[in-house]
C-alpha cells in the first residue's frame, strides 16, 4: 500500500498509469475489507487466514515472476498485487485485531492484547522501513521472500492457530487447557460425608 506507485515504476509503468494503479489497489482494500466484515462470523478466523495466508502467498509469487519477466506494462504485477491486498483484507488485515481479543483469558487479557498490538505494529514499522532497500537491491527475490513468509502463516493458521469463532472464554480456555485461576473444588468423600450426616 504505502509503496504502490514506486513498485509499478520499477516494474515499468509509466508514471500516470502507476498512480492509477494505486488507487486500483486501495479500491481494493476498501472492498474486501468491507466483505471480511460480513463474513468472518460465518466462516470464523482460522480459514479467513489460512485461505489469507495461501492467497497473499500466491499472489506474490505472481509479482515476483513479473518482475523477473521484465513485464514492460506490469500485467503481472498489478495481478499480483490487487490479489495480494485483497486476501490481506480478508485474512490478516482483518482476522488478526478480532483474534487477538478472544485468545487471550480474562488475567492477561490486556497485556496480551497490547503485546499483540505493539508486536504487529513494530514489525509493520519494520518491513514497512526495509522494503524499499531490499526492493531496490533484489528486485523481484523480496516479493518471493515475502510469498515464502506468507506461505509459512498459512502452515501456521492450518496446522496450528486455534479456532476461536463462537466460544466463550471459558470453552476457550478449556480447549486449550488454560487454567482459570479460580481454586479447585476439593473432592469429598462420600463414605466420610455420610458418617458426618449420622453423627
Amino acid at each position: 500500500m504505502y509503496y504502490a506507485p514506486r513498485i509499478f515504476r520499477a516494474a515499468g509503468a509509466a508514471a500516470d498509469d502507476a498512480l492509477l494503479q494505486s488507487i486500483a489497489v486501495g479500491g481494493t482494500n476498501l472492498v474486501f475489507t468491507a466483505l471480511a466484515l460480513l463474513i468472518i462470523d460465518r466462516f470464523g478466523r482460522r480459514p479467513l487466514l489460512a485461505v489469507g495466508g495461501l492467497g497473499a502467498a500466491l499472489s506474490l509469487a505472481m509479482t515476483a515472476t513479473g518482475f523477473f519477466r521484465g513485464d514492460p506494462t506490469s500485467h503481472l504485477v498489478l495481478a499480483g498485487l490487487l490479489g495480494f491486498i485483497a486476501f490481506h483484507a480478508i485474512g490478516q488485515g482483518a482476522v488478526i485485531w478480532v483474534f487477538i481479543s478472544e485468545i487471550f483469558p480474562n488475567t492477561v487479557r490486556e497485556k496480551g492484547q497490547a503485546l499483540g498490538s505493539f508486536t504487529h505494529w513494530f514489525m509493520a514499522a519494520v518491513v514497512s522501513w526495509t522494503f524499499p532497500v531490499f526492493a531496490q537491491t533484489f528486485g523481484g527475490w523480496a516479493f518471493a521472500f515475502f510469498a515464502a513468509m506468507m506461505l509459512l502463516q498459512f502452515l501456521f493458521a492450518w496446522r496450528i492457530m486455534p479456532e476461536t469463532k463462537g466460544l466463550s472464554l471459558e470453552e476457550l480456555q478449556h480447549r486449550l487447557h488454560i487454567a482459570t485461576g479460580e481454586p479447585a473444588a476439593v473432592p469429598v468423600d462420600a463414605s466420610a460425608a455420610r458418617g458426618g450426616a449420622r453423627a
